[in-house]
């Protein structure tokens, strides 16, 4: 029997986690695959799709999560939902799926960080509209807060997530506005790239901000523990960072593949070891 071959696609694609985590997560399961880069353009997929069809399954990051969907037989319902694919089951037909809101998920389940009550989502891009949706599918009251310059795209946002999901409760603001709004989130969740290496001294709130949440989750995996994630563990609240999202994904990734089962020790250390590998090879 040939050894499985699967990859991640993208472009351009120089820097990725995607092999380190992916292959240690073979390791892990006991299940053997080999894992590729393959640089793919939007434009090149439709003559590139034959050889993506040869794989066992891929997975795919930015420009290709929406121009890969004309070409598979099938999206599972929260792809359909998103109108995003960054995993793709090559067997019968070709499936696609998005595990982007399950790393967010399964991060927070394994941080022991209850995911209910008032969310307040820092951001409007495309990570925050992952944290959007998944809250307002899990009933929260959702915030939405960003720079006036942002304002635009934030309200876009709250409007396609109130027309798809029924009874989605969102609100939204400007970052400035939050301490006189007199807000205290269950749940702060930072979605925007401040903080993120080499700018790792700023914050995207303030300190009195953070002192008024339950918890809190930052996007950001590099670094592993952003000033945002040091402030809020300095004043007892428990947070949880991005790497733990980064990996988790391809945790439900390997879920999909094989139905492969991991010990969330194994996890925890995969998460710290990712950490290390960025450092070392993208810093």
């Amino acid at each position: 029997m040939s050894e499985r071959k699967f990859a991640v696609i993208g472009h351009p694609i120089g820097h990725t986690m995607s092999p380190f985590i992916h292959r240690r997560l073979f390791e892990l399961s006991g299940l053997k695959g080999d894992y590729s880069i393959i640089d793919v353009a939007p434009e090149e997929l439709p003559v590139k799709i034959k050889t993506l069809n040869e794989l066992d399954g891929y997975n795919i990051t930015i420009p290709n999560k929406q121009h890969i969907i004309p070409f598979l037989d099938k999206l599972d319902p929260k792809a359909q939902l998103y109108g995003s694919v960054n995993t793709v089951r090559n067997s019968e037909k070709r499936e696609g799926f998005t595990t982007d809101p399950d790393g967010f998920l399964m991060a927070l389940k394994a941080a022991d960080i209850p995911f209910e009550g008032n969310v307040c989502i820092i951001g409007c891009g495309g990570v925050a509209r992952t944290f959007v949706y998944e809250a307002a599918l899990a009933g929260c009251s959702i915030t939405i807060a960003v720079r006036p310059e942002d304002e635009a795209v934030r309200d876009a946002l709250a409007q396609e997530v109130g027309d798809k999901i029924e009874g989605a409760k969102v609100n939204t603001c400007l970052i400035s506005s939050l301490e006189n709004d007199c807000l205290y989130p269950d749940l702060l969740v930072n979605a925007t790239p401040v903080g993120m290496f080499p700018n790792t001294e700023r914050m995207p709130v303030s300190e009195k901000i953070i002192s008024r949440s339950k918890y809190v989750f930052d996007a950001i995996y590099n670094p592993l523990e952003t000033m945002l994630i040091r402030k809020a563990k300095e004043m007892g609240i428990k947070a949880v960072g991005g790497m733990a999202m980064l990996v988790w994904q391809a945790v439900a990734a390997h879920e999909i593949w094989d139905g492969a089962v991991y010990n969330a020790d194994d996890i925890s250390q995969l998460i710290l070891d990712s950490a290390e590998e960025m450092k070392r090879n993208f810093k």
